[in-house]
């Protein structure tokens, strides 16, 4: 309607929202499915797969808004009906803010990767929408029609970073990256102040599948506790770090501290 690059570009990205958020919604209908024979962990890395394909729709969105740019640049086209189309991006712009932070609200509360990519997304498009409004209105002011390819221009840029971004956390949950470095912290200084009496813990592991996370380590304890004590002692530890880590599921494996072999695996 306005022959704006600048309110294509932003179309295009909202485009790219709009597959993701159908992706998110279907993988998460995937995620939510419990554990069986085969996903015996559940299915919850499914929504690594929403980000993923959320990421690369907006890489592909990035060289379609590029060569849109680049074309304009080379033969600029005067804009027309500039009201009704920055009136038009302005509605949906308000409308992308408060999905926004219905997604942020929700992907918080229920620790969900998918959610949180999709409302971070989303409010960078926000003000991506404010500063293509901006432009376009001064292109309508002063004239000067290749600005309008420019704006199309650094809206490719934007997006290609956030696609990007995406894309990586993808990669990083499908190859199970260990927590947050603030949660490792936390369970290092909660195991820290368990060891008394001559008790060790080593070869912790943790990773995180979408909203769940997993956590493991070995208990070292002195050899002649009995069976009952030590059970009840990596139960207590396995408590604390689950009030820790909401919703973790912890794994523990109990060895005598004065066994040598229960050193040798304390590198992995």
């Amino acid at each position: 309607m306005t022959g704006s690059a600048g309110l294509f570009s932003d179309a295009v990205e909202s485009i790219a929202n709009l597959a993701g958020a159908i992706m998110a919604w279907l993988m998460l209908a995937l995620a939510e499915r419990p554990p069986d024979e085969e996903h015996a962990y559940g299915h919850s890395k499914a929504e690594y797969f929403s980000t993923g394909f959320e990421g690369g729709l907006i890489l592909i969105a990035a060289l379609w808004v590029s060569w849109v740019g680049v074309s304009r640049i080379l033969s600029p086209t005067p804009l027309e009906s500039v009201g009704m189309g920055l009136g038009a991006a302005a509605i949906a712009t308000v409308l992308n803010l408060w999905v926004a932070r219905v997604l942020l609200k929700a992907g918080e509360e229920h620790g969900s990767v998918a959610l949180e990519s999709s409302g971070h997304h989303l409010m960078t498009d926000v003000w991506t929408s404010v500063g293509v409004i901006a432009g376009v209105a001064a292109v309508a002011v002063t004239g000067w029609d290749r600005m309008d390819a420019v704006i199309a221009l650094a809206v490719a840029v934007h997006i290609l970073v956030i696609g990007l971004a995406l894309v990586r956390r993808a990669l990083l949950g499908l190859l199970d990256t260990a927590l947050p470095e603030g949660q490792l912290r936390t369970i290092e200084e909660l195991l820290a102040r368990r060891t008394a009496g001559g008790i060790e813990f080593h070869a912790l592991r943790t990773r995180r599948a979408g909203r769940r996370s997993f956590v493991s380590m070995h208990v070292l304890v002195p050899g002649d506790w009995t069976v009952q004590r030590g059970h009840d002692f990596v139960e207590e530890v396995e408590e604390e770090v689950r009030a820790c880590i909401p919703g973790a599921a912890v794994f523990t494996h109990l060895e005598p501290v004065e066994d040598p072999a229960s050193f040798r695996d304390q590198s992995m």
